[in-house]
């Protein structure tokens, strides 16, 4: 797909970069994330026809802060490529063109009011005033001639701006965000109104290209692993439509750390897409061994790791020797998942570790990336659109070490009898409250402090959950859910008169950052 029209987010570092190329997509132009230090070369092989520049936590003062490839920011000032630059982005098309920017001696964060002082494509549909979200300490406080302002606010004289006659233009404020009013409407006319753009990116369209692609280019059988998420289940579906259900054989691992029911729940929905090849493989009993005395999360997670690749390559090396033939090894990457691994930069793609081990096994395997382009919301539209359940659709994300990282500590076969029980309480009452769907996690997790308590009038001297519930659209940033009060009562009482071993139901109120959403 990189021959498609882009519009190209520069990451310089900020916390919302993923974000302004999500709403890009929402608007139904194809955007890709690019580093700042892109080459020329691969720059132009995105096929740029619009560029953002990200926000960033850097100044642009200070020695080494991040700046595009000169030769790449040349080539957009010259080819007249219409130019955003957003915060740290606006600061930095400013700098680079003339302007200059200082520390102010107050911060302006959080929501404030922007003064639109002129006409202008970008504003066009909003009105004169209007609240967006500020995150910034630095800002522009000169701009050359051939610049002009657009608007203000209270503590930013230069809260947008534009130049006079090329397509560059910068906002102090971040439009990706839903605090700012009208922000969808700001992206949408810089892209339609500035650059002059028509939408090409209709995820569905998409994904059947992608099919179509995938029966053109694979000959031969696929091997692949699902878990029972929505990822790996849309992948498989996807190669399955492309090479046929006698050519894809599929490994489902019962690694003894996932939720109640999993494994059944997977293979079932396996079977109603008509799946023929499935293989389960109980492996929990290993799992658990060598689990044993392992605390520190890190390690914990290098375990299940390693654990799980050498039990889904000893399964597909016996397929392999049954069956032979196999070709492709099929995997539910997504695009976050390359951008985060460096695959989008210029580092080759990073395989994970189980993929390594599987391709050591039967060599000549080819990686087979389905969703590799595609965002996680956008990955539960192509499933819907596939004939996925709407229960494989709709549900929340789960950690590939499972249950291990939502237990503080060493793993235990009670401790995961606890979580397991305490998990389908919290997502019965959420989806009784018609809550579930609205948050982007809610699980507990089981901490290892015992606390004192009373149970039947009587002393006891058990385990602490935690609930943690979440609000979130990418995963990158999360903000705790302020849920009822009365709700969470009535949630606490069930997990304490439920759950034998739980005595205390304690409520985290961390966004991430500075936390992050899993405890482990």
């Amino acid at each position: 797909m990189e021959s498609r029209r882009s519009v190209v987010v520069f990451d310089f570092g900020g916390q919302y970069a993923h974000l302004i190329a999500r709403r890009v997509r929402e608007l139904n132009f194809y955007s890709v994330l690019a580093p700042y230090s892109v080459s020329l070369e691969e720059f132009l092989r995105l096929n740029p026809v619009a560029v953002i520049f990200s926000g960033g936590p850097s100044s642009i003062y200070v020695e080494n802060s991040p700046k595009p490839e000169i030769e790449v920011f040349n080539y957009i000032i010259r080819s007249r490529i219409p130019l955003l630059g957003i915060c740290y982005g606006h600061q930095l098309i400013a700098s680079l063109l003339g302007g200059r920017v200082s520390r102010k001696e107050k911060a302006e964060y959080g929501l404030s009011v922007l003064r639109v002082l002129r006409n202008d494509p970008l504003f066009s549909g909003t009105p004169e005033t209007q609240v967006v979200w500020m995150s910034h300490r630095d800002a522009v406080d000169w701009l050359p001639e051939e610049f002009v302002t657009l608007a203000s606010t209270e503590y930013s004289e230069v809260a947008a701006f534009r130049h006079r006659s090329l397509p560059i233009y910068g906002v102090q404020f971040h439009p990706e965000v839903r605090h700012t009013e009208y922000g969808r409407a700001i992206l949408e006319n810089f892209l339609k109104r500035v650059a002059g753009l028509e939408p090409n990116w209709f995820v569905e369209d998409v994904a059947a290209e992608v099919i179509s692609r995938l029966k053109k280019e694979l000959r031969g059988k696929a091997l692949t692993a699902v878990s029972g998420g929505v990822d790996s289940l849309t992948a498989a579906v996807m190669v399955q439509r492309a090479v046929g259900s006698d050519n894809i054989y599929v490994i489902h691992v019962n690694t003894g750390l996932l939720r109640e029911g999993e494994s059944e729940r997977t293979l079932e929905v396996l079977r109603k897409m008509g799946f023929k090849n499935v293989f389960y493989v109980d492996a929990s009993g290993l799992f658990l061994d060598r689990l044993r005395g392992v605390t520190d999360p890190e390690e914990k997670r290098r375990v299940v790791a390693k654990t799980f690749a050498d039990v889904f390559a000893e399964k597909a090396l016996e397929l392999n020797r049954e069956v032979g033939g196999f070709r492709y090894l099929v995997q539910g990457t997504i695009y976050p998942d390359r951008v985060e691994s460096g695959a989008t930069g210029k580092a080759t793609a990073k395989i994970k570790s189980h993929h390594n081990v599987v391709m050591e096994a039967i060599p000549g395997l080819e990686i087979v990336e389905p969703l590799a382009e595609f965002y996680k919301d956008e990955v539960r539209r192509i499933a819907r659109s596939l004939g996925l359940p709407e229960e494989v659709i709709t549900q929340h994300p789960f950690p590939g070490p499972g249950l291990a990282v939502r237990i503080v500590g060493e793993v235990t076969e009670e401790k995961l009898r606890i979580l397991r029980k305490a998990t389908v309480i919290v997502e019965e009452e959420f989806r009784k409250a018609g809550l579930y769907e609205k948050v982007w996690q809610a699980f507990p997790v089981l901490l290892s402090v015992k606390t004192v308590g009373v149970k039947g009038d009587e002393r006891s001297y058990e385990y602490a959950l935690a609930l943690r519930v979440v609000e979130s659209e990418d995963a990158m940033t999360a903000s705790f859910a302020k849920l009822p009060w009365d709700f969470l009562e009535r949630l606490a009482e069930r997990l304490v008169n439920e759950v034998e071993g739980v005595n205390r139901v304690l409520y985290d109120v961390t966004h991430k950052p500075p936390a992050t959403i899993e405890f482990e």
